[in-house]
C-alpha cells in the first residue's frame, strides 16, 4: 500500500530547498531542464518568437515641453 506524505514548510524554507536542488544539477543539466520546460510550453520550435510592441504618444502640452526642455544637438 502507498502511504501519501505531506510536508508542511515555511516559504522561505521551500525557497531554500529549491535552490540547493537546482545547485545540485550541472549547468549543462539546468539549461535541458528549462529548456525542456519551455518545450512543454511553447512546443517545439527552433527559437523563441520576437515580440515588438509600438507604443503611440501623444504630443506633449507646452506646459510640459517648459518642465523638460530639450538639449540641443552637440553635432
Amino acid at each position: 500500500m502507498i502511504r501519501k506524505v505531506v510536508r508542511k514548510t515555511s516559504l522561505h524554507e521551500r525557497e531554500n530547498h529549491d535552490l540547493e536542488y537546482w545547485l545540485q544539477w550541472d549547468p549543462a543539466e539546468r539549461v535541458a531542464a528549462v529548456d525542456y520546460l519551455r518545450e512543454q510550453y511553447y512546443g517545439r520550435t527552433e527559437r523563441l518568437q520576437r515580440v515588438a510592441r509600438v507604443i503611440q504618444r501623444s504630443r506633449s502640452s507646452p506646459a510640459d515641453r517648459a518642465r523638460s526642455p530639450e538639449q540641443p544637438d552637440p553635432g
